[in-house]
């Protein structure tokens, strides 16, 4: 498999179940309606787990173009992909979105809040102060990224044999994105993703969705270039920190 498709399947797994799991918080009607920020953050956190067991063998399961050029900054990747990976997370956030409104599209339709049906979709903030929320942005995914670049081999040594553990070296990224949820997501909705707020805001504004309002393009630079910028901060650092 290319890393062009493992980063769309990848991506697409991702926001598939990322936003399956707001919908099924939100959207009326559903079996987990009203399940609160808990079953959110966890979701999302199992929706990086499912895209990196899937990509990470044939991509590096990147999922984001925040961590795409973070890692390219810091020497870790190769910047004539970069634009490759970033089109192909593009494409992978709109069919994981559109995947999702398939899945609750009686749900959507039975929502008459077009706020909630927009929040499926994409991020937004709590109080609207587009300074701070841009703050919010840059420092949730400065985390995420300062501490992806210090992860290690997820293998653990024996003196004779090494002990693989497989797909369970995506479990390290699952946690730090669970605990970014849970403890920096509050304000914003914590996109710390480009590709996971635009693409879907994208379907948001070109599917058929009865009742739905404004895909709020006025906010939709603000989960764009935080992250952008909070990656660059955490590789710049990352370099300056090394011996």
């Amino acid at each position: 498999m290319s890393a062009f498709t493992a980063e769309i399947i990848g991506t697409m797994l991702l926001i598939l179940l990322g936003t399956g799991v707001v919908a099924n918080v939100v959207l009326k009607g559903t079996k987990g309606y009203s399940g609160g920020w808990m079953v959110i953050t966890t979701g999302w956190a199992l929706a990086v787990f499912t895209g990196v067991v899937f990509a990470g063998p044939y991509s590096g399961a990147h999922l984001n173009p925040a961590v795409t050029i973070g890692l390219a900054i810091t020497g870790k990747f190769d910047w004539n992909l970069v634009g490759i990976y970033v089109v192909a997370q593009l494409i992978g956030a709109m069919l994981g979105a559109l995947l999702t409104w398939v899945v609750y599209r009686d749900h959507f339709n039975s929502t008459q809040d077009a706020n909630l049906q927009l929040a499926v979709f994409s991020t937004g903030p709590a109080i609207k102060n587009k300074v701070f929320n841009l703050l919010s942005e840059i420092i949730g995914t400065f985390v995420l990224m300062f501490v992806i670049l210090y992860f290690t081999k997820a293998e653990i040594e024996s003196e004779r044999t090494p002990i693989g553990l497989g797909s369970l070296g995506a479990i390290p990224v699952a946690f730090l994105v669970w605990a970014i949820g849970l403890s920096l997501g509050g304000t914003t909705g914590y996109a710390i993703n480009p590709a996971r707020d635009l693409g879907p805001r994208i379907m948001h504004s070109v599917l058929p969705i009865k009742g739905k309002g404004s895909s709020e393009w006025q906010y939709a630079w603000v989960p764009i270039v935080g992250p952008l910028i909070g990656s660059c901060i955490a590789g710049f650092l990352y370099i300056w920190l090394q011996p």
